[in-house]
């Protein structure tokens, strides 16, 4: 079992509670609850993050897409310093980054990389040649089945979410209007929430962040920001903190998500299942894997389904919602289950060096 543990974040964000980057969130409250078990753990991140165990500054975070890569090799240089200083402190390297692994060869510590994203988001190529050390874990089950041709793949692992946060619940009749929550970006699709909410004649808040990467922001300043102004029944709220976030999941009827791409996890729809609030979600991805269809929210096809569902709300029961979310979302599922992929990569590891 691995008691030591090196957690490699994404270069360019910070990490801490207040994160908005889904890998970041995972990492946070996966990190959080192994600390608290008694793991001893660090962190390779950008400084300024908040950590449970120990914080590895490796430089300014940059947040800006056109230095990603010299952001990149700067943090993957202070993770080979710090472990040529400090390495064999360290059973295992769980890389959260989406890169580090590239540069597996030069650490001599097994490495598991999660994998985040649609495998179509990742470059032509960027699989073809792995380091022996170096082993993947997904997130979904859909996201699994397009990475079946993976011989060193020893797990699938859902994402969790701090239940202890959740505890708080507003009566059902003390909600109104629709939330939409998250990234501010194209394939996340925020004007179509405010289209469906318009046509469903309810309030909506868009509440997230605008990453200041020039597509975004042009994204931003084109589809969204035009029909916020627009509308009367629409608010934006820019990066709201993460105990107001919680208040907004309290406070909505319904959360929308709009995403186009195939999301192979929803965070946000777990935390509004925790929240006891119903998902009006588009089928795409793992979201069949996170929303109860008819349980815990409803799964449609088209913007003209989620104005339906709209009408659909007062038969989801907020009490079953959050029952779900114990059941499936508890961040101590996941950490346990990571347990268990950590203990069979050290196992293979041990295996092959026999």
């Amino acid at each position: 079992m691995a008691a030591s543990i090196l957690y490699i974040a994404y270069p360019l964000l910070t990490v801490s509670a207040e994160s908005a980057g889904g890998a970041e969130q995972v990492l946070w409250t996966l990190e959080r609850e192994l600390s608290g078990r008694g793991f001893r753990t660090a962190v390779a991140a950008s400084r300024g993050s908040s950590v449970s165990g120990e914080l590895v500054p490796t430089g300014a975070p940059c947040g800006q897409l056109d230095g990603l890569e010299r952001r990149n090799r700067e943090h993957h240089e202070a993770v080979l310093s710090f472990l040529r200083r400090r390495g064999h402190g360290f059973d295992l390297i769980h890389d959260m980054s989406g890169s580090f692994w590239t540069r597996a060869a030069e650490v001599d510590l097994p490495v598991l990389a999660t994998l985040h994203l649609p495998r179509s988001f990742y470059p032509s190529g960027y699989f073809e040649s792995v380091a022996g050390n170096v082993s993947f874990s997904c997130v979904s089950q859909s996201q699994l089945r397009s990475f079946t041709d993976f011989t060193k793949l020893p797990g699938v692992v859902p994402n969790g979410i701090a239940l202890d946060h959740f505890k708080q619940r507003r009566p059902a009749d003390d909600r109104r209007g629709l939330l939409w929550l998250g990234r501010i970006c194209e394939e996340k699709a925020p004007h179509l929430a405010l289209e469906i909410a318009a046509r469903a004649g309810l309030p909506i808040t868009v509440a997230g962040q605008v990453y200041p990467f020039s597509y975004h922001r042009q994204y931003f300043e084109r589809e969204v920001a035009p029909r916020v102004q627009n509308s009367p029944n629409s608010t934006f709220i820019d990066s709201p903190g993460f105990e107001h976030k919680l208040e907004l999941l309290r406070q909505a009827q319904a959360v929308l998500i709009t995403s186009q791409a195939a999301e192979t996890s929803s965070l946000v729809a777990m935390e509004a299942a925790a929240s006891g609030t119903p998902v009006v979600a588009f089928r795409h991805g793992a979201l069949p894997e996170v929303v109860a269809d008819g349980r815990t929210g409803f799964l449609v096809e088209s913007v003209a389904g989620a104005v339906a569902a709209c009408g659909r709300l007062e038969h989801i029961s907020p009490a079953d919602c959050v029952s779900h979310a114990r059941q499936n979302f508890d961040c101590a599922t996941m950490a346990d289950r990571y347990l268990d992929v950590y203990a069979r990569t050290l196992a293979h590891r041990g295996a092959s060096a026999a």
